[in-house]
């Protein structure tokens, strides 16, 4: 009996190994793939949240960690991608979390010149309600675009909300907490561009292509 044991112990114990062995393999060949569809669909977002004829640098290499847990919803870093015309800054496209979501963190790519202008808004991942709170998806709904050319002033930060709470964004039918929680989050990352746009222009390159 106990050599019986033995020896069904040494198969699993064989077989486990060959099953890591496997998986290791797998995602060291296909690691380099998955990085490259990540560069790819980073590169389509920038591009959609600012327009590529504003800029001439390498968007997506320009690229800084900045770490700002109140204005960006996130305690570790998020990225800010900086984009120049003649080697001159013209906007910043800067990853910031809706972490109140109705099914957690909504995490955003939100565009902005220098003057506090949107140039657009996406989202990059999402647990939202499909057919309801998935409306944030440029995909599922156009809702997402009614960010582009907002201007956030001292003046109208109170529009910054949703129709329910008195402000200028539609709420989606059935599903106000998702909407309410990304226009919050875009409205944050845009102040804090407008604040400290010198700071993340100087900052020395920290993440590069990094995904």
């Amino acid at each position: 009996m106990n050599k019986i044991m033995s020896k069904n112990g040494l198969i699993l114990a064989c077989f486990a190994l060959v099953v890591t062995a496997v998986v290791a393999l797998t995602h060291e060949l296909t690691k380099q793939d998955i990085a490259k569809q990540e560069q790819q669909y980073l590169l389509t977002l920038l591009e959609q949240v600012i327009e590529p004829s504003t800029y001439d640098n390498d968007l997506a290499n320009q690229c800084v960690l900045i770490t700002a847990p109140k204005a960006l919803g996130r305690k570790t870093a998020q990225r800010a991608f900086i984009a120049t015309k003649n080697n001159s800054p013209v906007a910043i496209a800067i990853e910031t979390t809706a972490p109140n979501g109705y099914n957690g963190n909504i995490d955003l790519l939100v565009g902005v010149d220098l003057f506090g202008k949107v140039s657009g808004v996406r989202t990059l991942r999402h647990q939202e309600t499909p057919g309801l709170g998935d409306k944030v998806e440029l995909a599922k709904s156009s809702w997402i675009e009614s960010f582009k050319n907002k201007i956030l002033t001292q003046k109208n930060e109170k529009q910054w909300q949703v129709t329910k709470d008195g402000g200028q964004f539609d709420q989606f039918t059935g599903a106000t907490i998702t909407p309410r929680a990304v226009v919050l989050a875009t409205k944050k990352a845009i102040a804090y561009v407008k604040k400290n746009h010198q700071t993340i222009i100087n900052s020395v390159d920290s993440c590069g292509a990094q995904s």
